[in-house]
């Protein structure tokens, strides 16, 4: 549904492209305001900024020059992935006008009510479970946000009958001011990214955000397990729904192997289409979700025991003599590899781990990798990880790439083990991203057959 129409006339600046980019500044070009975006690549290595051209929207390509925030603008519309110790940020900042993400800009334009979901690890999980439920419930679910599909270019296309989820990020929600949803699910607020945030207080409030405009008509979902959820649960204005996997609430919680949906048993958790604690977490914050939507539990239990998982999210590449390879490259972090674990047996598990060396403190991951029956080791890190095996008493192997690491786990199993592709680490010393990463070890597990 649309709500008024705040741009017209306004002079914005959309400061890099990317999807995200291209899509807002498509919308607010249609809504009247005098739009100029500023992108980095060179025109001839850009061919969004050469579309934008063609539509007649102003383009600066090729670098990012200062002088260009004196012509006035209103507001600056930031890519997320752009830090705000960016030098146009910083001098937007000192002029005093907004800085805002795509989101903010949709959100205030489409009157959807929205689904929003945050977290430092299983977002994308939680997501595409409630997706996955209302889709079985005959519910219409859109994808939006973070999962790949900008609000810009989503939310504009939605019909009152559908329903929006959207996965939202740190980097999203620190450019919201009116972002409103319906429902917000915060899956827990772990260290992560500080190489963007400046503190691990600034990442917990860009996460916090996600409720800053809910009322006690909205429903937010929190995470029972963590003290930090605990003490926020009291700085909000929306009702508080919270799910555990370690004591009964007055939610949805883990009871003698059961999903439970307030003393409502709704599923074994063997059951579930995907292994380990953190899901089990993410399937009960998604019970929680759907519940408030009045879906039955048949489509529920059905949803989520066919779920499969999301692609490098601990995805079940398959089975080659007797041996399962998972990819989940996405577990950038400590904890994102102790949850992948968790849905294991350690003495089966080849685990390949390792990347870009951000000088973490690996000895969290000491009691997790105990048992294991061999590690192999990627990138930076790796010789710090070696030191951490030789302390398990585990077996590791150097690997020089993905690919290489692959074949030596699948020359280490015998049938019946697990490969677990599981870095622990950004993937920044050797790949573009974390997707890149995924799909060498697919491609390379691909070649095993």
């Amino acid at each position: 549904m649309m709500q008024v129409n705040e741009f017209t006339g306004k002079n914005v600046l959309v400061l890099g492209l990317a999807r995200s980019g291209r899509a807002v500044a498509l919308l607010l070009d249609r809504f009247g305001a005098n739009v100029t975006v500023n992108e980095g690549q060179a025109l001839e290595d850009s061919p969004q900024a050469q579309e934008l051209l063609e539509k007649g929207i102003r383009v600066v390509a090729g670098g990012h020059p200062l002088e260009l925030l004196d012509e006035g603008f209103d507001l600056m519309v930031k890519n997320p992935g752009i830090p705000y110790s960016h030098p146009m940020v910083v001098r937007a900042k000192e002029l005093g006008f907004p800085i805002w993400t795509e989101v903010e800009v949709a959100s205030r334009l489409y009157s959807h009510a929205i689904i929003g979901i945050t977290g430092s690890n299983g977002k994308t999980t939680t997501t595409m479970m409630v997706a996955a439920i209302l889709e079985e419930a005959g519910r219409q679910p859109v994808l939006a946000g973070n999962i790949g599909y900008p609000a810009s270019e989503v939310l504009p296309e939605v019909t009152e009958e559908q329903q929006v989820v959207m996965e939202l990020s740190s980097f999203q929600l620190m450019g919201v001011e009116s972002f409103h949803p319906h429902i917000a699910v915060i899956n827990n607020i772990l260290p992560s990214h500080l190489d963007y945030h400046e503190s691990f207080e600034e990442y917990r409030d860009a996460k916090w955000a996600i409720q800053s405009q809910m009322t006690a008509d909205d429903f937010l979902i929190l995470n029972w397990n963590q003290a930090l959820s605990q003490d926020l649960a009291k700085e909000t204005q929306a009702q508080v729904l919270v799910f555990s996997t370690k004591e009964k609430v007055d939610g949805a919680y883990l009871d003698e192997g059961h999903l439970v949906y307030k003393g409502e048993r709704i599923m074994p958790a063997v059951e579930l289409g995907v292994p380990g604690e953190h899901n089990v977490e993410n399937a009960l914050a998604a019970i929680l979700v759907v519940k408030q939507l009045g879906v039955e539990n048949e489509a529920i239990t059905r949803a989520l025991s066919t779920f499969s998982g999301v692609k490098h999210r601990l995805q079940e590449v398959g089975e080659i003599n007797g041996i399962r390879f998972y990819n989940d490259s996405k577990s950038t972090n400590i904890l994102a590899t102790q949850k992948a674990l968790s849905g294991f047996d350690n003495s089966k598990v080849i685990l390949i781990a390792g990347g870009l060396d951000r000088g973490n403190d690996l000895s969290e991951l000491l009691p997790d990798i105990h048992g294991l029956k061999a590690m192999v080791l990627l990138g930076q890190v790796a010789p710090r990880l070696e030191v951490l095996a030789k302390e398990a008493g585990v077996a590791s192997y150097p690997a020089s790439e993905v690919a290489a690491a692959t074949n030596i786990a699948f020359d280490l199993a015998q049938k019946g083990d697990v490969v677990l592709f599981s870095p622990a680490n950004a993937s920044w010393d050797m790949y573009k991203n974390f997707e890149e990463r995924g799909e060498v070890f697919l491609k390379a597990v691909k070649e095993l057959e």
